[in-house]
């Protein structure tokens, strides 16, 4: 890291038509990919944290950091040389509905940073109104910000691909939010995010001209991405298209295989929240499984329907690839190079979490059965009302020559419901021995790996929650106690086991911990 000034190359802005017209008049934006917006200044912009392997990552010195001028920036009020700020134009599906013009209602890009020969698009979240931002205000409240700030981070360390965060700037301003949609808003302190991704481009970056019957335009984004998100992909046409579509699906299917393996549920999974990078996007009413429940979402907006809940997040990333492949439809002359994508997505996911059953239960192969048993356990952390996290983690201490529930008592929320499965999981404790027993593993080796892909430590609700009403009086010794738990979940880190504690009653039904909206 150095002092010397960031160099941007705003590529997205220079080689995508633009919005003739400037500034946040709200407005519908034809035959354009951005619109040129600048921040909305805040009344004291302050820094309450930062990540210092993103601040690395961007060549941001500590001395950049702690002065002045970088809460100015990340907090809207001022910019770095080379900043050209845009608000990006893009349509999407929002709960199974085509939504029309979406566009980024309150996020606006500063520029693209180089940096370490690698590309950072560096966005603010509740910089103000853009042409985007339809009747809201453009605005984000501390809760929702610490939130995204704190998963950005957890959800890299714990290895799923996702969206990075620099900062999290308080703006001295209060901003008025009705959580709950009940017709009870309240005044809460504001702040703003920066976020930090290769790319913020969206399926609905795509659907939105192809919706509107602009070829052109459609053409042109596609070509861009190609060339500066994957420029690894060679050739023209139909066939260049064909394989970068194939490229999203896969990576599509990783990430969300990646978050069924830490038992992440996204909350709002609509295809303008959908990365094209195969990147965990826009972190709102997200939440962690805790005792399990595939039919479990955090999100109250979907609480109704439940279409984004746990269980069904591989089922819905394929039907937001389906969207994406009808809009871009009109590239191709027939639909069989499409179809060979989304069906690669299957047969990927179907890969990944083969192997991460495998490497979650320790057996060193997939054999015949092995579906079987991982589903049956499944079903008992839902009938015996256990903790995910827990469980998992806990079936790396079983004694394969005597397997006990010893390990496993701490995950369970109900005595009753212990009661109630202990038989049936005794039995399963046996057949998971044997089978252990016959991969030809030492040991060590099934500790090694099963360590690996069960975390100790998540981004509980409740944890975050309690960072949250610290940091609203005052005190941010919440936020880098929680972060720098985060940074290696893996770990046993003696001394920090109340981080890794299950859901107390407390918790069960307060809002921010059990309860979430989209409202921030």
């Amino acid at each position: 890291m150095n002092d010397t000034p960031p160099l941007f190359d705003n590529r997205f802005q220079r080689e995508l038509p633009g919005d003739p017209e400037t500034g946040a008049r709200r407005r519908e934006v034809l035959g354009a990919a951005w619109s040129a917006v600048m921040p909305t200044p805040v009344a004291a912009p302050r820094l309450l944290a930062h990540s210092a392997e993103v601040a690395g990552l961007l060549g941001f010195a500590p001395t950049t950091i702690a002065s002045p001028e970088f809460a100015e920036v990340f907090g809207g009020n001022a910019l770095f040389a080379g900043m050209q700020p845009w608000a990006a134009n893009y349509g999407g599906h929002q709960f199974g509905h085509w939504a029309g013009q979406l566009g980024d209602g309150r996020a606006i890009s500063l520029g693209e940073l180089l940096a370490g020969g690698k590309r950072w698009e560096l966005q603010l979240k509740g910089a103000g109104p853009t042409p985007y931002s339809r009747g809201a205000d453009g605005r984000a409240v501390l809760r929702s910000s610490l939130r995204e700030f704190l998963c950005s981070e957890a959800m890299h360390h714990l290895g799923v691909p996702t969206t990075r965060a620099l900062s999290l700037v308080g703006t001295g301003e209060a901003v008025m939010r009705d959580m709950f949609y009940d017709g009870h808003p309240q005044a809460e302190p504001g702040a703003v995010v920066c976020r930090v991704a290769p790319s913020f481009i969206r399926f609905g970056t795509f659907e939105l001209p192809s919706a509107r019957g602009d070829v052109r335009l459609l053409r042109q984004l596609v070509e861009f991405c190609i060339a500066r998100d994957f420029p690894e992909l060679q050739g023209s046409g139909e066939a260049l298209y064909a394989d970068w579509f194939a490229q999203v699906c896969t990576r599509t299917a990783v990430m969300v295989a990646q978050w069924m393996r830490v038992g992440f549920v996204h909350g709002v999974m609509n295809t303008d929240n959908m990365s094209i990078l195969g990147l965990t996007l826009d972190y709102g009413p997200y939440g962690w499984v805790e005792d399990y429940d595939p039919d479990w979402t955090p999100n109250t907006t979907d609480a109704q329907g439940r279409r984004y809940r746990f269980g069904t997040q591989m089922q819905v990333a394929y039907w937001n690839l389906v969207r994406l492949a009808q809009a871009l439809s009109p590239l191709f002359a027939e639909v069989a190079p499409l179809q060979a994508g989304l069906d690669g997505f299957r047969a990927r996911y179907e890969a990944e979490e083969r192997a991460h059953l495998v490497a979650k239960l320790g057996l060193g192969e997939f054999r015949d059965g092995d579906a079987e048993l991982m589903a049956q356990f499944q079903q008992l952390l839902q009938e015996g009302e256990m903790d995910m996290t827990l469980a998992f983690r806990a079936l790396a201490s079983i004694d394969i020559d005597a397997p006990e529930i010893g390990p496993l008592e701490q995950a369970f929320y109900s005595p009753a419901a212990r009661e109630q499965v202990l038989p049936a999981l005794t039995d399963w404790l046996q057949r998971y021995a044997a089978r252990v027993q016959g991969a030809g593993q030492s040991p060590q080796q099934r500790l090694d790996a099963m360590q690996a892909a069960n975390p100790k430590y998540v981004l509980r609700n409740w944890l975050a929650q309690q960072a949250i009403d610290r940091a609203e009086q005052g005190d941010m010794a919440g936020i880098t106690d929680l972060l720098d738990v985060m940074r290696h979940p893996y770990d046993e880190q003696p001394g920090r086991e109340a981080f890794a504690d299950k859901r107390p009653e407390w918790a069960r039904n307060r809002a921010g911990c059990s309860m979430l909206s989209c409202s921030s």
